[in-house]
């Protein structure tokens, strides 16, 4: 996976009886950014694990998948990752033909696992915002235990087929550990299965919250400005309700808002009484506006969030899979070894990426980080 030159140098020593097979510099870097890279990886779905475990604020159903999803993700780090490392610093495989089955077992359907854990959290969270109220009742432990399970059975009945047939269509060499084979067939069957379909399934599920997340902030905001209509009519000892009720913060608290919410004087209330009109009109303003800043904010939080969840997604997983597409049903193409090590990395970096994007945004999750950090017990 080397941009460079990654042979091994063969230098003689004084007097020409001994070589000796010295490593060079840029595999050294190479292997060094790789490793780093599986330790990160470990550590950030090791931690979101313990963090959803320790944390009782955290014990939600829509957070069990993000605890599976990490696992997957951990899995890839810590049986997967390694081995690719060494495959690629030696250049070959020397581990055996059984070690090779079971690495490429384990690499095939924990990152097929780990797409799919992606489309069953969209599809969660789609189900959560379109069907509130009737989806929080089937929203249990046990569902999202079900769900578990249904990933990870059609990841092992997606990864099957290219693994009983990996070597069709020619021994593989012996030091080489690859699925080797040209059939169309198997190809968009698994192809298809861990990614176009899933990618679709995500595109328009995300596409369709978006909407829905624009639809709900456009009711909410038309409900408060029926609430303020009805408090402005209605009238109490004479003196017209506040339109806006003061949750903005103390700089939205004027002097008026504050000598009815405690009138210590009959001047206070009659002073209310005859200001509160201009005062009103004005407040009205800065409230509706105030409100279309935060829901603007809102919406652009949500689509950048979701372009951030895409976006990774896509860049990581995208390039691996035309690859695959392309190399298993044109016998004329190929790719270089270093092409095909970077884009498989670069898969691997999206379990890497996932823990951090579906974590970040939460305050629950990044309070209980904290706290993990800094060694806090009771959380």
């Amino acid at each position: 996976m080397d941009f460079s030159n990654c042979t091994e140098g063969i230098f003689s020593l004084g007097d020409g009886s001994e070589e000796v097979s010295i490593i060079p510099p840029s595999k050294i870097l190479l292997t060094f950014t790789l490793s780093l890279l599986a330790v990160m990886t470990t550590a950030i779905n090791s931690l979101v694990i313990t963090a959803i475990i320790v944390t009782r604020k955290l014990h939600h159903p829509a957070n069990y998948l993000i605890c599976s999803l990490a696992v997957t993700d951990l899995l890839v780090a810590i049986l997967v990752m390694p081995f690719s490392i060494l495959y690629i610093q030696r250049e070959s495989w020397q581990m055996g033909e059984a070690v090779c089955y079971m690495w490429l077992s384990v690499d095939i359907t924990c990152c097929t696992c780990s797409i799919l854990h992606l489309a069953a959290i969209a599809l969660d969270r789609y189900r959560a915002i379109t069907d509130a109220v009737e989806y929080s009742r089937k929203r249990t432990g046990l569902r999202a235990g079900i769900t578990v399970g249904v990933v990870w059975f059609l990841s092992i009945l997606i990864s099957l087929p290219p693994l009983l047939w990996r070597n069709h269509g020619g021994e593989p060499e012996e030091d080489q550990c690859l699925i080797t084979h040209h059939h169309i067939a198997f190809t968009l069957y698994s192809t298809l299965g861990a990614f176009y379909i899933p990618l679709l399934l995500i595109l328009i599920l995300y596409y369709k919250i978006y909407r829905a997340a624009q639809t709900l902030y456009l009711r909410r905001g038309a409900s408060r400005g029926a609430s303020r209509a009805s408090r402005h009519s209605s009238m109490v000892n004479g003196t017209t309700l506040p339109s806006c009720p003061p949750d903005g913060g103390p700089d939205t608290l004027n002097l008026q808002e504050k000598s009815y919410s405690d009138p210590t004087t009959e001047g206070d209330r009659v002073r209310i009484t005859v200001k509160s009109p201009h005062s009103e009109s004005r407040r009205e303003r800065e409230c509706s506006l105030r409100r279309q800043r935060i829901s603007g904010t809102r919406e652009r939080r949500a689509a950048s969030t979701l372009g951030l969840i895409l976006g990774a997604f896509v860049v990581c997983w995208l390039p691996f899979f035309l690859k695959e597409v392309i190399v298993n049903t044109c016998g004329s193409c190929s790719t270089s070894m270093e092409l095909a090590d970077f884009l498989t990395w670069l898969g691997y970096l999206n379990s890497l990426i996932n823990p951090l994007i579906y974590t970040i945004f939460n305050e629950d999750f990044k309070k209980a980080f904290q706290r993990l950090v800094r060694c806090r017990h009771r959380l």
